[in-house]
């Protein structure tokens, strides 16, 4: 097991572009008693509502989607590049389908409750505080609707207080 130090918010050092465009994230969340994660590259972080926050974006055929919709918290788990074959497979595969994250050899691992991966750099500990489905009648580019919502399957953003940041 990995130890982890709690720091502050402003004290992370790793660039977020990095972290989350190109390193990637797990999204991690429970629900009754059954963990379940995604890769992700879309998201951010920030100062909101004069807290500490991410946000995510879920496609609605994600099944993590489902976890994260029945939990008040969810974890982003940032791993280095040695991972880079288990993000590919935790991010193409559904567990809905098969065990995946037992299959990718990753350890769960909890803090406070909240599910993330003992293997993470970076684990931001979060509390939902808002969701929404994006609107096709929002975008001010119209280009990006026909360019990634050809299916009309609309991410839901979820902006989350980040409660705790851990490093490795």
């Amino acid at each position: 097991m990995n130890t982890f130090k709690q720091i502050n918010p402003g004290d992370l050092v790793r660039n977020p572009f990095k972290m989350i465009g190109s390193d990637w994230m797990l999204i991690t969340a429970e629900k009754n008693g059954t963990v379940n994660t995604m890769t992700a590259s879309w998201g951010g972080v920030g100062i909101l509502w004069n807290k500490p926050v991410a946000f995510v974006f879920i496609r609605p055929q994600r099944y993590t989607k489902e976890f994260v919709d029945n939990s008040d918290f969810l974890s982003l788990s940032v791993l280095n590049d040695a991972f880079r074959s288990q993000l590919n497979y935790l991010g193409t595969v559904s567990g809905r389908n098969e065990p995946k994250i037992e299959k990718s050899g990753l350890s769960v691992r909890r803090e406070h409750g909240i599910p993330f991966f003992d293997e993470a750099e970076v684990v931001f500990l979060c509390r939902k505080l808002y969701a929404q489905t994006l609107d096709s009648a929002c975008f001010i580019d119209t280009d990006i609707d026909a360019a990634v919502y050809a299916g009309k399957d609309y991410h839901t953003v979820y902006v989350c207080e980040i409660k705790e940041i851990l490093v490795r």
